[in-house]
């Protein structure tokens, strides 16, 4: 309940003339790394757990599970966050294209993307006077023009992208996640592996619970779904590590 209202009241802001300046000033035009920091986080603590408990079910020892946890922070680290990075700047340039393409209708048929304009914000509910005098407005400013078409007519966003910064979230995520599940055999504890599932368990609920931050899902519900997320993934990687196992036997 504590958490809750802690997460609750952070989402709350105020609307005074200048704080709503200073929130929309600090936010215009910056894309959210939200997405690639649970991305990076989730997959990180999920894929090297389950190599640890694949690894642990099939016996081998703690230099084996160290080496590999350690092979699949950095090569599967690198490899989501230059994914990441390929697929946000093919986004990118899409958007490009398609604001070039929309820049030059409205120069060759202004008449006709006035019209698309008009539909859009008809659909939306406005009629008459209200409904001409938005399209006058609207048409009168390119950027804004620009940005309604690429939001209502291509369903893009508008915002611009930042795929090296986006990656380099995700890279740091998956690696800070990653590391979790390998630190209790790197510190050759009595019993790693059950301090692995502790700790990654932990580690499912935060990330769980600071998602539900952005959504209006409870916190408690966003966590056990993370969590059984990552369960899942560990319970068939040590399933199948015995049942390989067994057949060698």
């Amino acid at each position: 309940m504590i958490l809750k209202r802690l997460l609750k009241h952070s989402i709350e802001h105020g609307h005074s003339q200048s704080e709503i300046e200073s929130r929309l000033g600090s936010s215009d035009e910056k894309p959210n790394h939200l997405r690639d920091a649970i991305y990076g986080g989730i997959d990180g603590a999920v894929t090297t757990f389950a190599i640890v408990a694949g690894v642990e079910g099939a016996g081998f020892d703690r230099n084996i599970i160290i080496a590999l946890g350690v092979a699949n922070v950095l090569a599967d680290g690198f490899s989501m966050a230059a994914s990441n990075y390929s697929g946000i700047k093919a986004d990118s340039e899409q958007v490009s294209r398609l604001r070039a393409m929309e820049r030059q209708h409205i120069k060759s048929f202004p008449a006709g993307e006035r019209l698309e304009i008009r539909t859009i914000l008809k659909r939306k509910g406005l009629q008459g006077e209200q409904l001409e005098e938005a399209v006058r407005v609207m048409t009168s400013h390119e950027g804004l023009w620009l940005d309604m078409m690429l939001v209502e007519e291509h369903g893009v966003s508008p915002v611009p992208a930042t795929p090296v910064r986006a990656s380099m979230v995700t890279f740091a995520a998956f690696v800070v996640c990653g590391d979790i599940p390998l630190t209790p055999f790197v510190l050759n504890t009595a019993d790693p592996f059950s301090q692995a599932i502790i700790a990654t368990g932990v580690t499912f609920v935060l990330i769980g619970s600071l998602k539900s931050r952005w959504s209006q899902a409870p916190w408690w519900k966003s966590a056990l779904q993370t969590l059984a997320i990552g369960g899942l993934a560990a319970v068939i990687a040590w399933s199948a590590a015995v049942f390989v196992t067994s057949l060698g036997a």
